[in-house]
């Protein structure tokens, strides 16, 4: 197939490129930025600028949604303005120009209201319940894509669509999450919130990379759903803040925040961080020490139940949380233990 795929300067974008490229599929890549991906065609722009999604577009059969603005703080237009009405734009521009599949890149906080989740299915997104502007504008994003697909099947239109939220990516240069834990434990600002002992599921980036390609022959038999990818292997926060600060050579966090206080301190942090001069928030990471949201992420339990992912898209995660984590010690230098 042709395939565009958004976002292709990132890790995640960049890796399913390539695979796609290894698999036999043409691909185009949308970014910003060069894409550095040998042998796929660079369309350079945003999915707000409507000239470079036409040309994106073009000749396409299906488009891998990835781009987004992901971040736990910022402007609300801005989220707003990428994350939803980039991908309204982008939808209709492919539906125009005849395309027929999507594979649209979600996030688990689509349907997160702050609560534990064990052993959850895909719940629907909710935008009205969802923690912060980025899963907020993710959810209405995600909510247009499977809309699409809705109004395709009435109108007899051949296009469809499979939404996939990724949780808690992590690997060897993924700059979103396992850098930053890195770089905020080498900094000794990686504090536990309560204990540390709630479960959560995570996703190494390669598994990451072969469900999404999987969803391409799977939007054949399947299509209109979300699904949450993890590897299915829940463990404690604690232990996996501590093994990725071990596996990229920094000390594991030792400090223990309770609760109440973390989301108390997170809710402050955030409403000030916005007014603090750009030459302070661009310090260490550019995101806030802490917001409500990554407290309650931090505090609350979140895995899912794998079985209908692993139907639908015929994929099962093929590295281990182990074997995850030796190849990021191997590759930042660090430990597993």
């Amino acid at each position: 197939m042709h395939v565009l795929v958004t976002g292709a300067s990132g890790l995640l974008g960049s890796q399913t490129a390539r695979a796609l490229l290894e698999a036999g599929h043409t691909v185009t890549t949308l970014q910003r930025r060069p894409s550095g991906v040998a042998g796929a065609r660079d369309v350079r722009g945003s999915v707000t600028d409507p000239e470079a999604v036409a040309r994106a577009v073009a000749g396409t059969e299906a488009v891998i949604h990835i781009a987004a603005k992901v971040s736990v703080s910022g402007d609300a237009a801005d989220f707003e303005r990428i994350n939803v009405e980039g991908t309204r734009a982008l939808l209709t521009a492919a539906r125009a120009a005849g395309t027929r599949r999507w594979v649209h890149i979600s996030s688990p906080s689509v349907a997160h209201a702050g609560s534990s989740l064990t052993g959850d299915g895909a719940r629907p997104a909710d935008p009205e319940r969802a923690r912060g502007d980025y899963a907020r504008t993710k959810a209405a994003g995600e909510l247009l894509a499977l809309a699409a697909d809705a109004e395709a099947q009435a109108a007899g239109e051949d296009f469809r669509a499979l939404a996939l939220r990724p949780h808690l990516m992590w690997g060897p240069g993924d700059t979103q999450l396992t850098e930053r834990i890195i770089d905020r434990a080498r900094a000794g600002r990686l504090p536990f919130i309560g204990s540390g002992a709630a479960l959560v599921d995570t996703l190494f980036s390669a598994n990451a990379v072969e469900a999404i390609v999987a969803a391409l022959p799977a939007l054949e038999r399947v299509h209109g759903e979300s699904l949450v990818l993890t590897n299915g292997q829940p463990r404690m926060i604690g232990e996996l803040l501590s093994r990725l600060a071990l596996a990229g050579g920094a000390a594991p966090p030792s400090l223990h925040v309770p609760v109440a206080a973390g989301l108390a301190a997170g809710t402050v942090v955030e409403s000030a961080w916005e007014r603090l001069p750009e030459s302070v928030r661009e310090k260490g990471d550019g995101e806030p020490p802490l917001t409500r949201f990554l407290a309650e992420q931090l505090s609350t339990a979140h895995w899912f139940d794998q079985r209908r992912t692993r139907e639908v898209l015929r994929w099962s995660p093929r590295v281990s949380i182990e074997e995850g984590l030796a190849l990021t010690a191997a590759h930042y230098g660090g430990r597993t233990v």
